[in-house]
């Protein structure tokens, strides 16, 4: 039995078994990729039984464990834009910050392709940003490049 690939664009419905672009779909596969992405780096990784943890995952540094929670980034005006807090409001909470949760945010940029590594205390409590140009009048105090989060040139300890 072969495979049949219709290379023709159009029409609204996605390919059979292609799920639409939803909120739990996007954050499942930027996990994934991060996942990957970690594994390739020869990281040993654990995942969480369930969904109901603060973190998505734990790399084994052997000597420590880092709590990760992976976040899907998007660029905007020169820089990828992540959320630093998730939404309690179905449980009448707000948004609640991650400080003092998790060690780490791994952000997955799909325009890229990139996998960021962010220490919980290096970004704001309601959003990250990490610059990938530089800004419009070059200033440099107080900007966090993307290159010095990168998870291709990092090692965590």
């Amino acid at each position: 039995m072969g495979v049949t690939v219709n290379h023709e664009a159009g029409g609204s419905n996605p390919p059979p078994g292609v799920v639409r672009d939803n909120p739990k779909a996007v954050g499942e596969r930027s996990e994934a990729a991060i996942l990957a992405e970690l594994l390739f780096r020869g990281y040993t990784v654990l995942t969480p039984f369930g969904d109901n943890q603060r973190y998505d995952l734990v790399v084994d540094l052997r000597t420590k464990f880092l709590k990760i929670q992976c976040k899907t980034g998007r660029i905007k005006a020169g820089a990828i834009i992540f959320p630093t807090s998730s939404s309690q409001a179905h449980r009448g909470k707000g948004r609640q910050s991650y400080r003092g949760q998790i060690d780490l945010f791994a952000v997955y940029c799909p325009e890229n392709r990139r996998v960021y590594v962010v220490p919980v205390d290096d970004v704001g409590t309601c959003e990250g940003s990490l610059r990938i140009e530089a800004t419009k009048n070059n200033q440099t105090i107080g900007c966090r490049m993307a290159a010095d989060y990168d998870l291709q040139s990092l090692v965590l300890v």
